[in-house]
């Protein structure tokens, strides 16, 4: 009887209304009581992100019987910092009880490592785009291969384009350039993304540690992202080491006249010397 009672019956939201799943009661309390004490000492920014769960029949039946466990731990409650932990607690086992993947990275004050969706699926798009504008200039450039024709008139399905037709190079390099407008347009989609990314990232580290931003902005870049130098600068330093004159010895097919030093004309005229040799 006690077991019945300590059981919660969770019916899946299919037509034919059989039983899905059956999680006791003590069981869920026990997760719960392990993820209020997770993140209990936790800080914010090292807890993980809680992903948006649909609402099933499943899980508003498991909400609705963790929701009276959650009384004894409000009621210990002592500041608002521990009500929220409790909160996000109850949140993490939710989560844990339905199944939903969460991520251990945490949330980072910095830039975010989670790429977006969107992101992915256009640098995707980018690659076969280039890898399709190699094959277009490897078949005007004369090779003609297969898989080269066979890529050729993919690219052109739809159209009424025909690989026979004199216009034929014209319509490679029109198709050619359409392609490296579309990159350039993704391209820059993901660039704006990332500025607005990072500058979101600043702010929100300016409200919460303006130090650790100004220590983050005062680390050299890596390699290979920093700015372009400025190319007057460049010429100008290169210039300014190669431009210095400096007095030098005659050249050796000259003869000697020990003018310029004894211990130097002394080495073209005759050699070094073997200290070691008897």
């Amino acid at each position: 009887m006690d077991a019945a009672v300590n059981t919660l019956v969770l019916v899946d939201s299919n037509d034919d209304g059989t039983v899905a799943q059956e999680l006791e009661l003590e069981q869920m309390r026990s997760i719960l009581d392990e993820a209020i004490l997770e993140t209990r000492g936790t800080p914010l920014e090292n807890r993980p992100r809680i992903p948006r769960t649909a609402l099933s029949k499943r899980n508003r039946a498991i909400v609705r019987a963790l929701n009276p466990m959650l009384v004894t731990y409000l009621k210990a409650s002592r500041d608002l910092c521990e009500t929220d932990s409790i909160l996000f607690g109850a949140a993490l086992a939710v989560c844990r009880i339905i199944g939903t993947k969460l991520s251990t990275a945490g949330r980072t004050t910095g830039q975010s490592s989670a790429i977006p969706a969107w992101r992915t699926r256009i640098e995707e798009r980018i690659a076969k785009a280039r890898a399709l504008i190699g094959r277009l200039i490897c078949f005007r450039s004369g090779n003609t291969r297969p898989m080269i024709v066979r890529t050729v008139r993919m690219a052109f399905a739809g159209t009424n384009v025909s690989l026979s037709q004199p216009d034929i190079m014209q319509k490679l390099t029109e198709r050619i350039d359409d392609l490296k407008q579309r990159i350039a347009a993704w391209g820059k989609r993901i660039r704006l993304y990332t500025e607005r990314s990072t500058r979101f990232n600043q702010n929100r580290l300016f409200q919460r540690d303006q130090k650790r931003l100004y220590k983050s902005l005062e680390r050299p870049m890596v390699s290979g992202t920093g700015p372009v130098a400025n190319q007057a600068d460049t010429v100008a330093f290169w210039r300014s080491l190669w431009s210095t004159t400096k007095k030098r010895c005659k050249p050796q097919r000259e003869p000697l006249d020990g003018s310029c030093g004894g211990s130097v004309c002394e080495y073209y005229a005759h050699g070094p010397r073997h200290y070691n040799a008897g």
